[in-house]
């Protein structure tokens, strides 16, 4: 049986790259996208494990989907992602209308499980380790222009608030030609732009060996191949672990024209005792040097980071010293979080739990500090040209797209997504800026006396 699919992703990148992937595993068997859950005869939920309420968001969509399963019994429903990796059978206990629940490492097994569902009933497939990289599965893009690609799946660091070394497992790196192969084709397709997606994307490589030697291949080594490749002109990546933000890495980023001036780097707290007790391998002095170092090397680069309150023991002492690190780091912009405990981890069993009002007391002083340095970094970005991707329709008409350093940009034009715009910036906003892409708009300042 085939028909119409509907996919809702919940989450990280990593997890719309997968959605893509079951996408195209779906259409290879005739099945056409749905626009409604009512309309279709499977409906695949890719869940998260990482972000707060994640089992109450999926149990919620679940529960929607009951009447559905109810009146069209050709339905099927399938829980995907890490939150299927972590819950296992949990999830048909608890919604036992659910056909097919597949973990991380089971994306190829996809059409089998369906069918199996078919004629023998519900299917579990939580197998431990990759066998097919998600990669190599056929793909329905979300975007003409722009396409995540994978480069590793897996985690071997052991930060204790983080799950994901759980629900996607150790390390896996694609081989280097691998990945140059899949970028070319999408060059060849007509994409301007690629995020290189990893949990912990800068220590690419660390599992392989270069074919015919013993030598690993780098994430800089890799950037750089890409940097070549015709037709790419603009490349992201995330998440780097600041730990593994190496010299190379820096100095690629600075040499190669395609590689964008934007870093994720990710923060966690700025006190030193919460940063061990996180097991994070850094302290907040060595963070702001390597934050300077990066800017030295690529000066007008973006940051923007991760940040967590409400660690469990977190004291006022603590989240000052959050505060003062953001001060002095002068993040582009931030995702800020409030700690919430994810079973499996060990962060979860540690003492000091802090009561919520505090939290979220802390949480609103983060947040108005950092949009405040926001709006301050983006307002040094006014009367400025900017190259602008369109990424489609934005507020009140106008259109929307990136700059280089991956700065939100709101402006009027005729322009199809997909197509790179000079914007000169007219107005900041803490998370966005405005600007005119008119060709008769006023000149631009140049960058040195726009600070």
């Amino acid at each position: 049986m085939t028909g119409r699919y509907l996919i809702q992703t919940f989450g990280c990148q990593m997890n719309e790259h997968d959605s893509e992937r079951l996408a195209g595993v779906l259409e290879t068997d005739g099945y056409e996208p749905a626009a409604e859950a009512r309309d279709a005869e499977v409906v695949v939920l890719n869940t998260c494990a990482v972000r707060e309420n994640a089992d109450n968001r999926l149990y919620g969509a679940l529960g929607h989907l009951k009447p559905l399963k109810d009146s069209n019994p050709r339905l099927r429903i399938v829980v995907a992602g890490c939150l299927a990796q972590k819950d296992k059978g949990v999830i048909l206990k608890r919604a036992p209308w659910v056909d097919v629940v597949i973990g991380t490492h089971a994306l190829p097994s996809l059409l089998e499980l369906i069918r199996a569902a078919e004629r023998e009933g519900p299917q579990i497939d939580v197998r431990e380790h990759t066998e097919v990289f998600p990669s190599a599965l056929p793909a329905r893009r979300g975007s003409s222009h722009h396409a995540w690609v994978s480069v590793s799946v897996g985690c071997d660091n052991h930060c204790t608030f983080c799950i994901v070394p759980l629900v996607r497992g150790p390390q896996l790196s694609r081989p280097l030609q691998d990945i140059v192969t899949e970028v070319r084709s999408l060059a060849r397709q007509g994409f301007v732009e690629v995020t290189l997606l990893g949990q912990n994307v800068n220590t690419y490589g660390r599992d392989l060996t270069v074919p015919g030697s013993s030598r690993q291949p780098r994430f800089a080594e890799l950037l750089r191949a890409l940097d070549q490749v015709d037709g790419i002109r603009r490349i992201r990546f995330t998440s780097p672990h600041p730990h593994d933000f190496t010299d190379d890495v820096v100095q690629a980023m600075a040499d190669c024209e395609t590689v964008c001036e934007h870093i994720h780097f990710p923060l966690q707290s700025g006190s030193d005792r919460v940063l061990r007790m996180m097991q994070r391998s850094y302290r907040s002095d060595r963070y702001l040097g390597w934050l300077e170092r990066i800017r030295a090397a690529m000066p007008g680069v973006a940051v923007t980071t991760d940040i967590i309150v409400g660690f469990p023991g977190e004291n006022e002492a603590d989240f000052r010293d959050t505060l003062g690190v953001v001060e002095e780091a002068r993040f582009d912009a931030a995702f800020t979080f409030q700690y919430s405990p994810r079973p499996g981890t060990a962060a979860a069993s540690l003492d000091g739990k802090i009561a919520k009002e505090v939290v979220q007391e802390r949480f609103e002083r983060l947040v108005t500090l950092q949009e405040a340095i926001s709006l301050e970094r983006n307002m040094e970005m006014i009367g400025r040209d900017v190259e602008v991707l369109v990424e489609g329709e934005g507020r009140k008409g106008n259109r929307k797209g990136r700059t280089r350093t991956n700065k939100l940009v709101h402006f009027q034009a005729e322009a199809p997504p997909g197509t790179f715009v000079d914007v000169l910036v007219t107005e900041a906003h803490p998370h966005h800026l405005s600007g005119d892409a008119s060709a008769d708009r006023p000149a631009p300042v140049p960058a040195a006396a726009a600070g």
